[in-house]
């Protein structure tokens, strides 16, 4: 099987085909411009002490400083990384922000490690990347298993190394710590706010009582469904990492996160009609009028594709659908909103938190919303028209939309650009 980072690249050649872009352009975008790998030392609880092997990766930075989340995960590996920093580079470009894309992982299942040993952890990564990140060269966030309180420990750790207190370094942070109003559901509500703005050309909406699965049930999926839900949406199934729940009568998502809250799991939770409980790969192929992957890459491949049946698929995860998936939902006429479009909702707020950071002026919450709405839309609108005007998939042009604004870019940071001696 492919590589995911050779899967990846595939987006690239695709949307090339559409647009009239020099080939050094693509040749500076195949591989990362820097990769550094690191073993991390942590003491541990009984004394002993544990390595874990840690990545950050800085893709692209033609359209400014690289931004991406740092993963806790115990599968996570280079290959992946490159992919996620890769991706990032593209979501940075659709909505239009001044950044270019990084990523970085740590390979440990944060489930086994106690909260002090956590924060050691996360202390050493600020450690070992000190010289790599920084406020004007790689902004680092949030990702899978790690939180605001992952992001304090990191951005406190870098402060304390450089001498002075340095928010800027990091976005996903505790609001006490600079961190930004509306970040915590913000990438679902970009969701949200996609849907919404071209529901009518999606032939959805609340007056419809459009059903909606959701794959996965974490920070980002939980914020779609409940935003959606008080819109008049139907939230008819979601899972978890273990386990999934269906009922096509109605699922409230608020009361399913608080039973799943309280015992730790989807099963039993309430419902309007009678509960069946799925395996994660089963909820993918339920009927339904929106299905929102939400969870890991490959979720949606050539095994499973050609029984999917959801006309309309909401990458709210990153990567969520293979390039062999993707071929066989066009062929069947399935519109898939691509997840550097769809999930762009988190980084967009990140830049809001940086750039407060930056200016010492926190906004209130009505103003993210706003200016996350105004990020949003306009760019929906782009690459919505451009798909109808080629004829083709929504993901490919959204990489058309994003190749477009990097290429002007390099064109304009002038022959550096194109390594000329």
């Amino acid at each position: 099987m492919a590589r995911l980072f050779d899967s990846a690249r595939e987006r690239l050649d695709a949307a090339a085909k559409h647009i009239d872009v020099h080939p050094d352009v693509l040749e500076k975008l195949r591989y990362p411009k820097e990769t550094l790998a690191a073993n991390l030392l942590v003491r541990m609880d009984d004394g002993s002490r544990r390595s874990f092997k840690a990545w950050r990766c800085r893709y692209d930075d033609t359209r400014g400083p690289t931004k991406g989340g740092i993963r806790y995960h115990p599968n996570v590996n280079l290959d992946e990384v490159m992919t996620l920093a890769f991706w990032m580079t593209f979501k940075c470009a659709v909505a239009n922000l001044p950044y270019g894309g990084g990523k970085g992982g740590v390979a440990v299942d944060p489930k086994q490690l106690s909260p002090a040993e956590l924060e050691r952890l996360s202390r050493a990564y600020a450690q070992a990347f000190s010289n790599f990140i920084g406020p004007d060269r790689d902004i680092p966030a949030p990702d899978v298993y790690t939180n605001a309180m992952v992001m304090g420990w990191i951005a406190d750790e870098y402060s304390s190394i450089v001498g002075h207190p340095s928010p800027a370094v990091i976005t996903g942070k505790p609001i006490p710590l600079g961190g930004s109003l509306g970040r915590g559901d913000a990438t679902g509500r970009g969701a949200y706010y996609t849907i919404r703005y071209i529901e009518k050309d999606l032939g959805v909406g609340p007056e419809k009582k459009s059903r909606v699965v959701l794959q996965g049930f974490g920070n980002a999926s939980y914020h779609a469904a409940e935003l959606l839900h008080n819109d008049g949406y139907k939230i008819i199934g979601v899972s978890d990492s273990r386990s999934a729940i269906y009922d096509p009568d109605g699922l409230d998502p608020i009361a399913v996160f608080e039973h799943k809250q309280k015992t730790r799991g989807l099963a039993g939770a309430p419902s309007a009609g009678k509960l069946t409980e799925l395996s994660n790969s089963e909820l993918l192929e339920q009927e339904c009028d929106i299905l929102i992957p939400a969870a890991l890459e490959n979720q949606i491949t050539d095994e499973n594709a050609d029984r999917i049946v959801a006309p309309i698929i909401v990458e709210v995860a990153n990567g969520p659908t293979t390039p062999e998936a993707d071929a066989i939902l066009n062929k069947k006429n399935i519109t898939v909103v691509p997840d550097i479009l769809a999930n762009a909702g988190g980084v967009t707020v990140s830049y809001f938190e940086w750039v407060q950071n930056k200016a010492g002026f926190y906004w209130p919450i009505e103003e993210v919303h706003s200016k996350l709405r105004t990020f949003i839309e306009p760019n929906v609108d782009e690459i919505w028209r451009f798909k109808q005007d080629r004829g083709i998939d929504m993901r490919t042009a959204a990489y058309v939309h994003a190749l477009n604004r990097i290429a002007s870019a390099v064109a304009a940071h002038g022959t550096k650009a194109f390594f000329a001696s």
